[in-house]
């Protein structure tokens, strides 16, 4: 059987050629069920597009990049199934890089992206990269931020409120009673970081504490379960546990929480615990762990959706910088809190 035409494509799906080269080129022109019925046709007619020829002749492939900042963490594998899962249903393929929150490893992503002429790029980047994003723009791709913000009007970006999860997280911890509270971070150069100790320092001034005495922020260097459970060998040495520990996110939470439970430490009873992003392992920990919820997945999906909207007709795209909203998500692992040195609290929840 000889090569099957894009004329022979349309008598099927019932369309014209160019609606056929629109569902292969742009499909995010094209009506979600007139772009099934072509695929349908592709499909059962066994077309097969001459690639290579249409990148050159289109200047771009039929791919975007993704440059996450650890694919090791499951707030990014969630971030890439929303994307992927939108590209896909568009006709997009998702190439994955991971930076490993090296700039270096971000700006050889970056350049690998450029040579393959990927539609557009996704990047959660690891320093704020504004010179490596407006080189991807003077190129010609369009460029969506996640999880960091934009700061110029004509970018569109996809983050969470990390001030407003802080505080929501030690205001959690308020109410629970706890008054000596610890803030586990990550290295202070993630902007998220920063930003959730800043929240975390507005719920206690709100609640007529003085930031600087009730909180004590310890600084990890990486924001992995390794470096949570050595967090936690340290300050059981100390001598001088918190009545509560916000962690800057769960895998951080979840060593923590490893380690003070191999140490014999009674968590929520001794130790009230909350992490942030509410992986999936969060709920099935030995103490199910509190989280502050992003919608990780939508992350990804959203800004997908942003994408390929700009890279569909740059003319008349309207940039977006959209922040959504965390959510608190209580568990065992923040049960009443033991005042130390007082008598002990019932949680009659």
């Amino acid at each position: 059987m000889g090569d099957v035409s894009i004329k022979e494509v349309a008598q099927l799906a019932r369309v014209s050629p160019g609606t056929v080269s629109n569902v292969l080129n742009r499909p995010e022109r094209v009506a979600p069920a007139t772009r099934e019925r072509v695929r349908h046709a592709i499909r059962e007619l066994g077309f097969v597009r001459h690639g290579s020829a249409s990148t050159l002749r289109a200047g771009h492939s039929r791919t975007i990049g993704l440059s996450v900042m650890d694919i090791g963490n499951p707030f990014f594998t969630d971030v890439a199934a929303g994307a992927e899962d939108v590209a896909s249903d568009l006709g997009y393929a998702v190439i994955l890089g991971n930076s490993a929150g090296s700039p270096s490893k971000e700006e050889h992503n970056l350049t690998v992206f450029a040579e393959h002429r990927v539609r557009g790029v996704l990047i959660t980047p690891s320093d704020g990269a504004p010179h490596r994003v407006d080189r991807l723009r003077e190129r010609g791709i369009s460029v969506v931020l996640i999880d960091h913000p934009a700061h110029r009007p004509d970018q569109c970006s996809v983050t969470v409120d990390d001030v407003a999860g802080g505080r929501m997280a030690v205001a959690h911890l308020l109410d629970r009673g706890a008054r000596k509270i610890c803030y586990l971070t990550g290295p202070q150069t993630i902007r998220q970081c920063v930003e959730r100790g800043h929240g975390a320092g507005q719920a206690l001034a709100a609640a007529g504490l003085d930031p600087s005495a009730a909180l004590e922020t310890v600084e990890a260097p990486a924001m992995t379960a390794r470096a949570g459970q050595e967090a936690a060998a340290r300050l059981i040495a100390s001598g001088r546990l918190p009545e509560a520990i916000f962690c800057a996110n769960d895998l951080l939470a979840l060593g923590m929480l490893r380690g003070l439970l191999q140490a014999g430490v009674d968590v929520p009873g001794e130790v009230a615990l909350i992490g942030y992003d509410d992986i999936d392992f969060a709920a099935a920990s030995a103490v199910s762990l509190s989280s502050v919820r992003q919608p990780t997945y939508k992350l990804g999906q959203i800004a997908t959706e942003l994408l390929l909207e700009e890279c569909g007709d740059p003319g008349t795209h309207a940039h977006r910088q959209i922040v959504f909203q965390p959510e608190l998500v209580v568990r065992e692992s923040t049960g009443r809190v033991r005042q130390h040195g007082g008598h002990p609290t019932t949680d009659e929840e």
